[in-house]
């Protein structure tokens, strides 16, 4: 008899607003451990706002806006992680508790070296951890391991996006939070991110949660998957059952 992964997240009814904009509405899902979940939709969804509010900088924004007088941000609803409430908990703790976030066009140092990148990324990790996660990093990422020593500035879009996962690899994550990380690339260069996620997980078991709005290179790797409308949850499902949905593919497939 096989156990049933362990529950590692858990989002219950949760809504934030900016000002009478409601961005996210009552939305629930959780995520269990060693599972790479699809959180799908198109362009202004609710996909960002969702994977802000998941690793918390949703607080930062909210207290930023309100010392510049500008739009007011509430959160309803609860978020937890293996079991414990971290709805109120800011980011810098839910990265020390493995929440590591890589957000769509991710910054890198423009100035300092692909490694460079990655050994700033683990400053507040043993030299031999770092040591280590570098040499996965350029495992998965093949075509960073010839770019050692290029400025991050120089990279192509798919490069540098490559290296702002492996920057956050080097964090050793719990969970892993990738926004819209094929936005902007080309097929073959999402092909080459996609295929690394999964590789990842195998090799190390680590949760990912992956927001996008290209479901075609997500939905046949994802275990399970969320469909977002306006801030709402319209569909979930397997990876599998979510591809052979009619609305799905005419959504996501034109077919």
């Amino acid at each position: 008899m096989t156990t049933e992964p362990r529950r590692m997240l858990e989002v219950i009814d949760l809504m934030v607003f900016f000002e009478n904009a409601l961005a996210i509405n009552g939305l629930n899902m959780e995520v269990r451990e060693g599972e790479i979940v699809g959180v799908i939709g198109s362009n202004s969804a609710g996909k960002t706002t969702l994977m802000n509010a998941l690793s918390g900088l949703i607080i930062d924004m909210r207290i930023k806006e309100k010392r510049r007088g500008g739009e007011r941000i509430t959160v309803y609803g609860a978020i937890r992680f293996n079991g414990e409430d971290i709805t109120a908990t800011k980011p810098e703790e839910r990265v020390r508790k493995g929440i590591v976030l890589a957000r769509e066009r991710h910054p890198v140092f423009p100035e300092s070296s692909v490694l460079e990148n990655l050994k700033i990324a683990g400053y507040l990790k043993k030299k031999s951890e770092v040591k280590e996660t570098v040499a996965h990093v350029f495992e998965l990422f093949p075509p960073l391991a010839k770019l050692q020593t290029r400025k991050a500035g120089f990279l192509s879009g798919g490069e540098q996006q490559m290296l702002a996962i492996g920057m956050t690899l080097v964090v050793r994550p719990r969970l892993l939070l990738l926004d819209e990380p094929l936005l902007g690339l080309s097929p073959m260069m999402q092909r080459v991110v996609v295929e690394a996620v999964v590789r990842l997980r195998e090799q190390t078991g680590i949760t990912v949660v992956l927001s996008e709005q290209f479901a075609r290179p997500v939905l046949p790797v994802i275990d399970r998957g969320y469909v977002v409308e306006n801030g709402m949850l319209a569909l979930s499902g397997t990876g599998r059952e979510l591809m052979a949905n009619p609305e799905i593919k005419s959504a996501y497939f034109g077919i």
